[in-house]
């Protein structure tokens, strides 16, 4: 352990350590944080949480969680495929199949296992079966600027969760340049094989940038690979982008079935932190043989299944989101609102949607820029370990004009503060 003793002491050295805060309570978007080295509290205005439609602290989304624990308990206690399956699970598969305008749905507790999951059962399918073989190679396109938990499924693609199958065969991964179909097409071109089993993977919209996958054209250079395989990570579109939140194929005014009607194998994943109030990630197809293969995996077959409390406040949420779609209107209004303000006072914001990255100069460190808005009662989130240094904002429903406005002020403050001379005596 040596060595991990000597990195963090340099890491903190060097300040690339995070600040890290507790939270004691909550009231709208009021949070009352603590300084774990000082203990000290104070009462800030968020613009870093992604409760991106508000329903965290929503009273029916609360009681769902609770009576959904009189009933089950606080946990399954096992994985669904034995006997952690309950009937909550299975209404919140058919709504979000209905959101997504895909029937099958499988459940799994986090993003990151169901990508994995998907790999797996992509790639490698699950045990050998008698009289069947699998032969023919798997080619995965990645967006260079994917979310981690495509990332890790891609670099782990080529094993079935990490153990070595000799019956399974060779799986390639390949990088485009972001948000380029016309680089995917010279990929696919270059890469692709008459026999290969084609998969293409992209964030819907980029947690870091904002920006939203160009979808038609990804479709359109797809469809000349018939059958290829399209995932969309919907975890920062779903609920956020669309006329009624959802997600990127409402956006571009497309169903996935016009995707299926040129070829191409549309599947959705949804994530449930951000639009719906809970924990835990679904994979949406309209491939009913996908579901089993999925369901058997060992992200899903090793692991818990979603305990109750959690699908239930995201059933309930997504509920809350169809009946109620001015929600997701507010939240459209918000992001506009902010983007213009924020233009008006010379910050670049990049993106389009309501993750707001601002881009700062280079000159200014986004950790002590943050450390000065808190100063002014506003937590964003810093981002400095990456080329371009950010404050990453997230903008939601429940944020009043006169909070953004509050928000951009305190930022041209604190812009202002760090460029004022210092006078020597």
């Amino acid at each position: 352990m040596q060595v991990v003793k000597e990195y963090v002491q340099r890491w903190y050295e060097s300040g690339l350590d995070p600040d890290e805060y507790i939270c004691h309570r909550k009231q709208g978007n009021l949070v009352e944080i603590e300084e774990p080295a000082t203990g000290n509290r104070r009462t800030v205005l968020t613009f870093c949480t992604n409760d991106v439609l508000g329903l965290t602290q929503e009273e029916s989304v609360k009681q769902a969680a609770i009576n959904s624990i009189m009933q089950y308990g606080t946990s399954n206690s096992s994985c669904s495929v034995l006997s952690g399956r309950i009937d909550l699970h299975r209404q919140l598969e058919d709504e979000i199949s209905a959101f997504k305008h895909l029937p099958h749905t499988q459940l799994f507790i986090n993003a990151w296992m169901a990508m994995q999951a998907l790999m797996d059962a992509f790639c490698h399918l699950a045990i050998p079966v008698p009289g069947f073989q699998h032969t023919r190679e798997s080619l995965i396109l990645t967006d260079v600027l994917n979310h981690g938990c495509i990332v890790s499924a891609v670099a782990n693609a080529g094993t079935r969760s990490g153990k070595l199958f000799g019956h399974s065969p060779r799986v390639r991964v390949r990088a485009y340049r972001h948000c380029d179909p016309e680089d995917l097409a010279r990929k696919l071109q270059r890469y692709a094989r008459p026999d290969d089993r084609i998969l293409v993977v992209s964030d819907a919209v980029f947690s870091m940038d904002g920006d939203i996958a160009p979808l038609p054209d990804m479709i359109d250079v797809m469809s000349k690979y018939e059958g290829s395989v399209l995932v969309m990570d919907e975890a920062h579109a779903s609920g956020s982008i669309g006329a009624t939140g959802r997600g990127i194929y409402e956006y571009f005014d497309l169903l996935p079935q016009q995707a299926i009607e040129r070829g191409v194998i549309p599947l959705i994943m949804t994530t449930f932190s951000k639009f719906a109030a809970s924990a835990g990630a679904a994979i949406s197809t309209h491939v009913a043989e996908l579901k089993p293969l999925l369901n058997v995996s060992p992200t899903s077959i090793g692991t818990i299944s979603l305990a109750p409390p959690l699908t239930a406040a995201a059933l309930e949420s997504i509920r809350l989101v169809r009946r109620f779609p001015e929600r997701v209107k507010r939240l459209q209004d918000n992001t506009r609102y902010l983007r213009s303000r924020l233009a008006a006072h010379d910050f670049l914001a990049i993106g389009e949607t309501n993750v707001v990255p601002v881009i700062l100069p280079p000159e200014l460190n986004p950790k002590l820029y943050a450390r000065e808005l808190l100063d002014y009662g506003i937590w964003v989130s810093p981002i400095w370990f990456i080329a371009k240094p950010r404050i990453r904002i997230t903008v939601n429903a429940l944020h009043t004009r006169e909070e953004i406005d509050r928000l951009v002020s305190a930022m041209v403050k604190a812009r202002d503060l760090a460029y004022k001379p210092t006078i020597s005596a």
